[in-house]
């Protein structure tokens, strides 16, 4: 059953406390709701655990609850299926895809990997369930260095389905992956003439990107990481002025740990003033209250899919484990 627009308007009252409505579901149906960093304030906050991907498969890998819901996009909702298939995996809007994973179609990929059988394949978790299944190891922003660092400098890698992570890895480890040619809407349209003249207006603020952003961005900024190494590095620094490249979803929690610190969304490439995910934003706690009423959407998956999916996903887990990631 797919939710529209008018259906949520007839059935919600508006009267409710929706926080204590998902609260009173979540203990009756025995449910855990797992948010990404990019989703809208309101839902961090309902959440029971915030991340970014490796912090949320984590998690998803760990849970005890009987329902899982995934405030995020399909693809980290079908991670979450993978790792608990006998479980219940609900997602607010069907609807809320991927950029990146649309740029990666598995029978193109599949032809790519068949021209190069002498490449292991290191895939970036935002991507769908069938590239995971063509994949000997997941990676995420996180523990991408780290895990290809893991590896013969002579080992061949293709990298999928991120280029500008993948180039942004073979700076930084002198390796030379082939790279599938993809990349994330979010994090391409950033504006580098905008965020240069924002930098000259904030002389005292410390750039800091995500690896997804292009090289001309990412050679500009003073620190570069993972949506949680962002947050982390604007814990710890003494620098009270920040501009972040990346979804303005992780503002929220920085803006809560560092009540007294200044953070300025960079801008885009258009007439916005800050650049958010519209995948990520289709959710809305209205979504997730009849989501959790209703126990739909739910997350379906083929049985051979999710064991072909789940090997190299459980292979990035353990690494991170030994890696103390």
């Amino acid at each position: 059953m797919l939710l529209n627009k008018g259906y949520l308007e007839k059935e919600i009252d508006p009267t409710l406390d929706l926080f204590e409505e998902i609260n009173h579901l979540k203990k009756e149906k025995n449910a855990v709701i797992l948010a990404h960093y990019y989703q809208d304030a309101d839902i961090q906050d309902i959440a029971d655990f915030i991340g970014d991907s490796l912090g949320l498969a984590q998690q998803a890998e760990k849970t005890k609850a009987d329902i899982i819901l995934f405030a995020g996009v399909h693809f980290m909702a079908e991670t979450a299926k993978i790792l608990n298939p006998g479980k219940k995996v609900l997602i607010p809007d069907l609807k809320a895809g991927c950029s990146l994973a649309d740029s990666c179609p598995p029978d193109k990929f599949a032809a790519f990997k068949t021209q190069h059988p002498d490449h292991i394949v290191l895939t970036y978790i935002n991507c769908t369930a069938d590239i995971k299944a063509l994949s000997d190891v997941i990676v995420t922003s996180t523990n991408a260095v780290q895990i290809v660092e893991s590896y013969p400098k002579e080992q061949k890698i293709i990298f999928a389905p991120d280029k500008n992570l993948g180039a942004y890895i073979n700076k930084v480890t002198g390796r030379n992956m082939l790279l599938w040619d993809g990349s994330c809407m979010v994090h391409e349209i950033f504006s580098l003439e905008k965020i240069t003249k924002l930098k000259h207006q904030h002389p005292n603020a410390l750039l800091l990107s995500h690896p997804e952003c292009e090289a001309a961005l990412l050679d500009i900024s003073d620190f570069i990481g993972s949506t949680t190494a962002i947050l982390n590095y604007s814990k710890k620094s003494d620098t009270k002025e920040f501009i972040i490249a990346t979804e303005t979803g992780i503002i929220h929690q920085m803006q809560k740990a560092s009540p007294n610190k200044t953070f300025i969304p960079a801008p885009p490439n258009n007439t916005c003033a800050c650049n958010d995910c519209p995948h990520m934003k289709l959710n809305t706690l209205e979504k997730i209250y009849i989501a959790l009423k209703y126990e739909q959407p739910e997350i379906f998956m083929d049985n051979d899919l999710i064991e072909k999916a789940k090997l190299p996903i459980s292979k990035m887990l353990e690494l991170s484990a030994k890696f103390g990631l």
